[in-house]
């Protein structure tokens, strides 16, 4: 396969960094590329078949503010016959009514377009009231990473997502 995995994340205090990057490793560095979305235009989004997008939510259920100001941009993106999984990074305790909103909000952005969703994770291990990450009562939209209450779960969720990402890519 070609180098043609695009991850993009947005990041505050490093965490959706880590995490992108953790990501990467464990796919491939010979297959994937990272971005900073703060730095992305809408040709590097468009120039992946297969993109992953990672976001943190903050306050209230709102995107990390370098997303906020892509959205518009995300919305103009034709994601036709292309693959997308998401991450997300939240505090399920002080957070519980919002945890990873952002997943949700950038799923909403694109979800008309013919696309294949790929990723999804299990919502069991987590504490939470409720969330836009969520894509039914049993799974969320992607992987969920809390830095804040589970970090000792955070690599291993990571590499099992990751080679479940692999296998609905049909790589190795």
């Amino acid at each position: 396969m070609t180098k043609d995995i695009g991850i993009f994340y947005g990041s505050d205090t490093g965490n959706t960094e880590k995490t992108a990057n953790s990501i990467q490793k464990c796919i491939g560095y010979n297959i994937s590329t990272i971005y900073d979305i703060a730095n992305s235009k809408k040709e590097d989004l468009e120039k992946h078949s297969c993109i992953i997008l990672g976001v943190s939510t903050w306050y209230y259920g709102e995107l990390q503010c370098d997303w906020d100001d892509f959205l518009p941009i995300l919305k103009k993106i034709n994601f036709n016959n292309k693959t997308v999984a998401f991450f997300g990074c939240g505090d399920q305790e002080d957070y519980s009514d919002y945890f990873c909103d952002g997943v949700g909000i950038l799923f909403n952005a694109i979800k008309k377009s013919n696309t294949n969703f790929i990723g999804k994770w299990p919502s069991s291990g987590y504490s939470f009231e409720s969330s836009k990450a969520l894509y039914d009562k049993n799974n969320f939209l992607g992987l969920i990473i809390d830095e804040d209450r589970q970090p000792n779960k955070s690599q291993e969720r990571i590499e099992e997502w990751t080679k479940k990402i692999k296998i609905e890519l049909k790589i190795e």
